[in-house]
Parts: C-alpha cells; structure tokens; sequence
C-alpha cells in the first residue's frame, strides 16, 4: 500500500493546483456548465472498446483510469465521473458516440477517439456543443489542419497528445532511405483518413530523398485476401512495403506476403495501427523481422506508471497510446481547474469557452510523453506533441513467443554505428 502511495505521489507531480474564485454571471461565449455543490464533475470517453480494434480502448481507458487515481478521483472537492462512449473505430461509430455525449449536457469534455475516422464525423457535433476533444492516438494530419481545399476537417475545440502523420510518416520514410537502404517503395492503405494520409506522407517523403514509389494501391476493411494485391506489388519487387493499417488486414498481408514470388527479398513496415501485442502472434512467422513505427515513451516517470499499471491494471499496457491518453486526461483536468469558479451555493461554474482557451493556452506541459504546448496555427491547429516521441520497431522472434513491446531499432538521431 505504501508503495502504491508513493507512485500515485510520483504522478501527482504531474498535476497542477488551482483554487476557484467566486462565481459572477456566465459571461462565457459558448456558456457555462453549472456544477451544485454535491454534483460530480463529469467527462467522458470516445474510445474504440469494441470489436478488432479494442486493444486502442483497452489501452486509453488505462491511461484515463491511472490519471484520474492521480487525482485520487475527484477535483475541486467533486468527485470525477467518468462516462463512457464505444466509438469503434469507423465515422459511424464516432458519429453516434458524438451524438450521445453532446446530449448530456453536463460533461465538460471528451478524451477520444482513437481513429481518425471517428474523430472527423465526431468533431462537427462536439464542436457545435461546445465540448473539448482531446485524442490520443488520432494521427491524421488532416484533424488539426482548418485548410478545407487540402482536406483539412479541423473544427473549434479538438485536440491532441499524439503526434502528427507529417511526423511519423516522415520519420518512416527517413528510415527507409537511410537506414535500410531502400530504394524503392510500395504502400498499402485501407481508405481510411489515417491509413490514407500515413502512407501519402511516407511515400512523398520518400521519393524526396531520391527513392521511387513504384505502387500506391489500397484494400478494403474486412479483406481477408491479399494476394491480388500483393502479386500487382511483386512485379517491382520493392525493397519495402509500408502498410499503415490495423489488425486483421495487417495480419493478411503480412502473413500471405510470404507465399508471393518476387517478394522474397522486400521489408515489411507497419505502423502504430498494428502497434499491439497480439499482431506477432495473429501474424506467425511473417512478423518476425518487420518494422513499425510508432511511439516510444521512456523516462523515470513513465517507469513508475508502467508500475503502477501492473499493479492496478495487470500486465503492460495492450499498444503504444496508454500514455497519450494519460496525459490528455491530466491536461484536460488541469483546465477545469484553472477555470473553474465557486458560485454563491458552494458549486462550481465552468465556461466551455473558457476550458478550451485554458487547453489551447497549454505550454511546457510536463507529461508522460514529453514536454507538450498546444499549437494554434496550421496545418497544427490543437497539435500537443512535438512528434519527438517516435520510434521504429523491430519484430523479433521474442515477440512472437510473447514478449512486448518489442525493440527499438531506431530513432531520430540514433547512431547505428553505435
């Protein structure tokens, strides 16, 4: 017990302390949320908890959970209710998840989603509402970019601790060309804003470095058959295939990739949607030597929060945005508090306008995953991270036996001759 105080205290360092000022009338743009003396303060979740995407949830709702342990459950003497919305991993999902917490109207703001697709059909009613959206693992550059002729679908209030897919498809490409050596490319994605938009800046970084993109073609979610796909690939023989998608379709390619002539020699590169502990396994002897990328968190900190997840939750966490989400879920308390006023009757009021300004006003956050400020222009808009927490992975044959995650095999300024 001793124990688990003194992490829960480590974590607390994370989170600042405000007191309340006496309420006057709300003259809040988007209105004020009234809070009554005995009521919780209350935000919500838009997570994928169901269905072949569950690990993204599974891992959020942990790193949620132990931040609000944090908090030791409540803020400003209100408890913290939490409520929670399955906003699978498609624009349907994140539509109706959206529509269901715009409803009530006494959640302050949303951490959510995990895919992109849910978070673009879900941003024009949690903006409408007046909601923050706070995501951990939402990548698509298009989500903080207001520049609609480029595709941009940013809307007022969305926000996040992930990083940016100029980052991390760049970061791949980079890896690609200059570490491995590759030269030439192909790139596999599954329609989605995320899978879409990953592979483009890949394959565009890429050949800015000198490497030719020989194929850009896409599968449908639910595919089960890859080799059609994979056989058109083969006739250039590629030195990398980069295929940015979730599991099972990554699974499909991955594993009937070996029975394709012409790609015996080429790599495999996946990225942070297949970043979970049951790809090697769902995968089989195909995974072991591919790369991912993806985020890498490290740090005393983040030791102790692997701790107390093991202590709390049981095991490690499931993929790679447990910390992401903690520290949304710390970023957007912090902003409650700072803007919360006392009225008359020892209640709480809280300007909509006001707690998105406070999160947009985020600067030098010290977090699990690094130093996080809230950027304001485009193609930025609501970008938290910096995109140094990045990494690429190596699949070996530990991973397939079970352990996870698995090895860094580079990172942004790594000396491989070390």
């Amino acid at each position: 017990m001793k124990r688990f105080l003194f992490v829960l205290a480590l974590l607390a360092l994370m989170v600042g302390i405000a007191t309340p000022v006496l309420a006057q009338e709300c003259d809040d743009a988007l209105g004020c949320v009234e809070i009554g003396e005995d009521d919780p303060i209350v935000i919500a979740s838009m997570l994928t908890t169901s269905g072949a995407t569950s690990f993204l949830g599974a891992d959020s709702e942990g790193g949620i959970e132990l931040a609000i342990a944090g908090w030791d459950g409540e803020l400003l003497g209100h408890e913290i209710e939490w409520v929670k919305e399955d906003s699978l991993c498609s624009a349907e999902g994140g539509q109706t998840a959206a529509q269901r917490v715009a409803a009530d109207e006494s959640v302050l703001g949303v951490v959510g989603t995990n895919c992109s697709s849910a978070a673009a059909a879900a941003l024009p009613i949690i903006s409408e509402a007046g909601l923050v959206l706070i995501s951990p693992s939402n990548t698509a550059p298009t989500l903080t970019n207001d520049d609609t002729e480029a595709g941009g679908v940013y809307q007022p209030g969305y926000f996040r601790t992930a990083h940016n897919d100029l980052f991390q498809g760049a970061i791949a490409a980079q890896f690609a060309y200059d570490v491995l050596g590759a030269r030439s490319l192909a790139t596999i994605h599954d329609g989605s804003p995320y899978a879409d938009g990953l592979q483009d800046v890949m394959a565009t970084t890429f050949a800015e470095l000198g490497g030719e993109v020989v194929f850009q073609g896409a599968v449908n979610v639910g595919d089960t058959e890859m080799g059609a796909i994979l056989t058109q690939i083969a006739s250039d023989s590629p030195d990398v295939i980069y295929f940015p998608i979730f599991e099972p379709e990554s699974n499909f390619i991955a594993a009937q990739s070996l029975d394709i002539d012409g790609l015996e020699n080429t790599i495999l590169m996946g990225a942070d949607g297949s970043f979970v502990d049951s790809f090697p396994e769902n995968t089989g002897d195909a995974a072991v030597g591919m790369y991912l990328s993806g985020p890498l968190v490290a740090g005393e900190a983040y030791d102790a929060f692997l701790e107390l997840w093991d202590e709390e939750i049981g095991g490690v966490p499931p993929s790679g945005f447990h910390a992401h989400a903690f520290d949304a879920t710390n970023i957007l308390l912090d902003a409650i508090e700072a803007v919360a006023v006392e009225t008359d009757d020892g209640g709480l009021s809280i300007g909509r306008q006001a707690l998105r300004d406070a999160i947009a006003a985020t600067t030098d956050f010290e977090g699990l995953t690094g130093t996080l400020t809230c950027q304001t222009e485009a193609p930025f808009i609501g970008d938290c991270a910096t995109g140094e927490a990045l990494a690429v992975f190596e699949i070996t044959q530990a991973e397939l036996d079970g352990n996870w995650p698995p090895p860094v095999a580079w990172q942004p300024g790594m000396d491989m001759d070390e």
